[in-house]
């Protein structure tokens, strides 16, 4: 092989190998910070990853806020009309935060099928609907429109 194509070869074999690298660096340092929605009906029905963070949204059903007296602590459940998930969180509740409006959670479902919800993002007026939410909520069926009425659910 001639000296300048061996070189050239080389040159652009450490090109790829270099690119490779730092692509599957980059995918390894960023798979914490993926968090992919899941709608509660795949929660419940087992298609959501345990111990691995994940986001979920649906609307808060009404009568199911429970919260703790000497803590923090606030469970609840959330819907999407045709499957409910336990949530529960330890923290400050957004101002937003009510029964019967859409909520988004980021957090890990435990074993035992509750999500433990590091984070709760509520709606931010009455107009407005997380697009992941709408798209759980209408892929549902019409029951939602029960539960959260006056609702809208496109973004």
């Amino acid at each position: 092989m001639h000296p300048v194509r061996k070189q050239r070869l080389i040159l652009v074999l450490f090109i790829v190998i270099f690119a490779s690298v730092a692509v599957g660096l980059m995918a390894y340092a960023l798979r914490e910070n993926i968090n992919l929605f899941y709608p509660p009906t795949k929660i419940a029905s087992g298609e959501a990853p345990v111990d691995t963070r994940i986001r979920a949204g649906g609307c808060v059903l009404p009568g199911k806020v429970q919260r703790s007296s000497d803590s923090l602590d606030v469970n609840f459940l959330i819907t999407d009309g045709a499957a409910t998930v336990a949530v529960h969180y330890t923290g400050i509740l957004p101002d937003l935060f009510a029964e019967g409006e859409a909520v988004v959670v980021n957090g890990k479902l435990n074993g035992d099928g509750v999500f433990m919800a590091t984070e709760v993002l509520a709606k931010h007026d009455e107009t407005y609907t997380p697009p992941e939410v709408a798209e759980a909520m209408e892929n549902a069926g019409g029951e939602h429109q029960k539960t959260c009425e006056g609702m809208s659910y496109g973004s």
